[in-house]
């Protein structure tokens, strides 16, 4: 197995490597969706989707194949590297936390499959490298859209290989003075939709309410962000927010694949991540450092 410090020496190997996979495999999504525009089934299973854990926790036939093949190309490169992958875990009895200090690879092979199967152009491939727990090298991409988002530790963030993360950067733009109040804010409405009180639902929809609501309304939670938006993909909520488009992001649930990539391109974007538990006291706790598996997450961007 190959030492840590021979792995950092190779980053730039595995960086290239990460695009030319992530950027294959964005290509066989799209083959799959203009199959669907010419209702060509063959080959393709119709390309059928299946429930997971609930009518809007989704997989396709497209999931799995897609996570099929980073997953041979990454084993045919890097064979001591671990690969943890969404539609293999899921397939898994296990549910614990599986990253530990050694190379792995950490992917979805389509997020956003509910934006797929209606054909909303939000989904995208996501690669995350991690390195002894820390989200290193990052490659999101959005074939639909020809969007490709990557970093690597040091490297910076970029669009397209050609933009420097985020967008706007001589200088970087400062949050509103009054934040959230002016503020682009991003949530996802999530799998649980029970409806219930005690429900992710009701406290995502209470969220929604506080953050949309006018300064002093809501018993003095009112946010009166700019606007409140919902890509229907974790990974391109995260992509957004380190592109600037995005001001706060915040979302319960997520698994390491979700978030891996995202995290990293974050990061070298200057944009901080940490857990979204609220704090003792906001004027004087510190702010902890994103940890992967803790499922609760707020990024600033």
């Amino acid at each position: 197995m190959q030492s840590q410090s021979s792995i950092e020496d190779g980053l730039d190997g595995i960086y290239a490597f990460a695009i030319s996979v992530t950027k294959r495999a964005g290509r066989l999504l799209l083959e799959a969706v203009e199959r669907r525009f010419r209702n060509d089934t063959e080959g393709s299973g119709g390309d059928t989707y299946a429930e997971k854990d609930n009518a809007v926790d989704l997989v396709t036939k497209t999931d799995a194949d897609v996570e099929a093949f980073i997953k041979g190309e990454i084993a045919a490169q890097y064979p001591s590297h671990r690969f943890i992958g969404e539609e293999t875990y899921s397939a898994g009895a296990s549910r614990d936390y599986q990253i530990d200090e050694q190379p792995t690879w950490c992917v979805d092979p389509l997020d956003g499959t509910v934006n797929y199967i209606h054909l909303f152009p939000m989904f995208c491939v996501s690669v995350g490298f991690i390195l002894n727990h820390k989200a290193t090298i990052g490659v999101i991409y959005a074939p639909f859209q020809d969007s490709l988002f990557s970093s690597c530790t040091g490297r910076g963030a970029w669009l397209n290989e050609t933009q420097r993360l985020p967008l706007v950067r001589n200088p970087i733009a400062p949050m509103p003075v009054n934040a959230p109040a002016g503020c682009i804010f991003s949530c996802e409405w999530g799998k649980d939709r029970r409806d219930l009180p005690d429900s992710n639902l009701h406290r995502k929809v209470e969220s929604f309410v506080n953050m949309a609501a006018e300064i002093g309304g809501r018993d003095g939670k009112g946010g009166m962000v700019h606007g409140v938006r919902s890509l229907g993909s974790a990974t391109l909520d995260l992509a957004y927010t380190a592109m600037g488009a995005f001001d706060i992001w915040w979302e319960g649930g997520c698994w390491e694949w979700d978030v891996a990539a995202g995290i990293a391109i974050l990061q070298e974007a200057g944009g901080l991540i940490t857990t979204a538990n609220p704090p003792n006291d906001p004027q004087t706790t510190e702010i902890d450092e994103v940890k992967l598996g803790s499922r609760l997450y707020l990024a600033i961007r």
